[in-house]
């Protein structure tokens, strides 16, 4: 987990210095549906990477030494991973998924802090985007 956090928080830090900039500022609905998906598919593989991890690391058929190695390259692709996610987010950072939250808080407390009601309403925004099917 602290390896994740190590690679994350780098990315965390462009999401800050770019929170001021507006969402949908003079782009057609052609570029905001191919940022949305883009950041969708992004989002989709985050789920999907943090799931293998998640059950990679659990396998008894390795020795202890090969799971650690194996469980850092897991949490080191999982991280990475996130970071694109958070990349293709930033056009799209002031858009609003309900609760009271944006795009920009709702990313960050899905894949920073595992916040599953979070993960739940970016799930929403891509099902109402029409990308229900990029999601995990």
């Amino acid at each position: 987990m602290v390896r994740v956090l190590r690679t994350v928080f780098p990315v965390l830090a462009l999401v800050a210095m770019s929170a001021g900039c507006s969402s949908s500022d003079g782009k057609s609905e052609q570029q905001l549906a191919e940022q949305r998906g883009s950041y969708c598919t992004q989002l989709g593989a985050w789920q999907k990477a943090r799931n293998a991890a998640g059950t990679d690391s659990d396998s008894d058929a390795e020795s202890d030494a090969e799971s650690d190695t194996s469980e850092s390259s897991d949490y080191d692709e999982v991280g990475a991973v996130a970071e694109d996610a958070f990349l293709a987010m930033q056009p799209l950072l002031d858009e609003t998924v309900g609760g009271g939250r944006t795009l920009g808080e709702a990313t960050v407390a899905a894949l920073k802090n595992g916040d599953s009601e979070a993960e739940g309403r970016l799930g929403e925004y891509c099902g109402d985007a029409g990308y229900e099917t990029l999601m995990r």
